[in-house]
């Protein structure tokens, strides 16, 4: 964890998201029951902030100093609001693509699909506030700094951002094997967001049952699935070929 992107000690983190900071997430100590993390918690709900119950071994790896059970990471780029963006890219007249990653946890993996994204003119890429993969530095590194050209929204769930994206004219199109449908067969040249699911569980149930369609690659291999960094990166060249 970057020093300069990182907040120790529990006052200073409830200032910080008090004052409006991009707190990416915070790691809190899971024995610690003192009132001011109490208020912290509460802050941390309030504000929709993702964090973890670590042993405090994990915190005096983040941070020699004084952390009194509590390291914080800011994130190091500003979140734009999803409306502000859907309704830019619509007004802009150019076809949207919008990416959507339903809890990718793996920082790695997010920043090799920020890298693949920005490639292929993906105009903005939705994840949900709560369970997502941080934006560190390992996501800035993988992503070869393209995580500064993507826009990248957070929203509180992910099957809102879906209803308001078709609300908006914007097809989605889930990327799962529960499906008889080859993404080859399916309509990408059009207005579309594309939605991944997390690296163990795919993409969750609930918001397969919302999408307005499913696709999948075709598999030859003994292995039954790809990295979810390589299965995006088919998924939006497949779009870019149906564009040309």
């Amino acid at each position: 964890m970057e020093k300069e992107n990182q907040i120790f000690g529990i006052r200073a983190i409830i200032e910080a998201i008090n004052a409006g900071k991009e707190i990416d997430k915070v790691f809190v100590q899971s024995d610690a029951q003192s009132e001011l993390m109490q208020e912290l918690m509460k802050a941390m709900k309030k504000n929709s902030i993702n964090f973890s119950y670590v042993p405090v071994e994990k915190l005096n790896r983040l941070t020699p100093n004084n952390h009194q059970g509590a390291v914080a990471t800011i994130a190091p780029i500003s979140f734009v609001k999803l409306e502000t963006l859907v309704d830019s890219v619509v007004e802009s007249g150019k076809m949207p693509l919008f990416l959507i990653l339903d809890q990718l946890s793996d920082a790695r993996n997010f920043g090799a699909i920020i890298r693949t994204a920005e490639c292929t003119g993906v105009d903005g890429i939705i994840v949900q506030k709560t369970g997502s993969a941080p934006v560190n530095g390992d996501t800035v590194k993988t992503s070869a700094g393209a995580v500064f050209n993507v826009p990248i929204c957070k929203v509180d769930h992910i099957k809102d951002a879906i209803f308001y994206l078709q609300g908006s004219g914007i097809k989605t199109v889930a990327a799962t094997e529960k499906t008889e449908d080859s993404i080859y067969d399916i309509s990408l040249n059009e207005p579309v967001a594309i939605i991944m699911g997390s690296e163990d569980r795919g993409i969750n149930p609930s918001v397969l049952k919302i999408v307005d369609a499913k696709g999948k690659l075709p598999m030859f291999g003994t292995i039954g699935s790809l990295n979810v960094s390589v299965a995006c990166g088919a998924f939006l060249y497949e779009t870019v070929r149906q564009r040309q």
